[in-house]
């Protein structure tokens, strides 16, 4: 699926619409997610309404303040404009995290075609591997909401991968994936010793009573040679 944007220049739909056009910067950005490919345009009126849809189920999955971790996801916006000034109509509509081609970008015409989108809006859903999900979800979308998320990563297979925050390296007391193990092994030599210790401990405690016994005795040996009995 990545392969599919390297070489190509994908905009970030912020304030400053950054340029991704680097290999490292794309591969970053949708490597191992879902992608969504949103086709659309200003003077579909299906479109300008399903945009508020699509913008409430694209937030449920990346913004933290619904979640602790951001979806493996990610949407970009393929215009079907017959403008820049309407491209730009729409794009002030979308998420702020939406991708999106430059309007004068040949390839989103070329996307069209490579993906049949013939009716619009249109959402294309791709595995990782760039294989097609969903030729277009806009229904499952507007009727199931995020459950079409969890759907579309069982069938993708997709392993979330979430993260500790950086703070959280600061805390002594984390440990590792071997953790386990290691304390499996350390319990089990702490257990040997401490059994070593019980013997030697029992072994010289056992010692000492059989001294204290033959002193004991040696001296009723002595009183009886001297004629002393005990007291009854």
């Amino acid at each position: 699926m990545v392969d599919l944007f390297l070489n190509r220049v994908l905009v970030e739909n912020n304030s400053d619409q950054d340029e991704l056009n680097t290999e490292r910067e794309i591969i970053g950005i949708l490597e191992n997610r879902i992608l969504l490919l949103f086709f659309a345009s200003a003077e579909c009126e299906r479109c300008q309404k399903f945009v508020p849809v699509l913008n409430r189920f694209f937030k449920k999955l990346k913004d933290p303040a619904y979640i602790e971790y951001p979806k493996l996801l990610a949407l970009i916006y393929v215009s079907l404009d017959q403008s820049e000034e309407q491209q730009e109509k729409t794009l002030k509509e979308l998420h702020k995290r939406t991708l999106f081609l430059a309007f004068e970008d040949p390839y989103r015409k070329e996307l069209q075609a490579m993906f049949k989108v013939k009716d619009i809006p249109a959402v294309v859903v791709l595995r990782p591997d760039g294989s097609v999900l969903s030729p277009n979800a806009v229904q499952d979308i507007s009727h199931l909401g995020t459950d079409c998320f969890r759907n579309w990563q069982e069938s993708a297979e997709l392993v979330e991968r979430t993260f500790m925050l950086n703070e959280e390296f600061d805390d002594p007391n984390l440990r590792s994936v071997t953790d386990p193990v290691r304390r499996l092994k350390y319990k089990t030599e702490d257990d040997k010793r401490k059994k070593r210790w019980w013997k030697l401990w029992v072994k010289g405690k056992d010692g000492n009573d059989e001294e204290e016994e033959d002193e004991t005795r040696d001296v009723k040996r002595k009183n009886a040679d001297n004629g002393i009995w005990p007291r009854r």
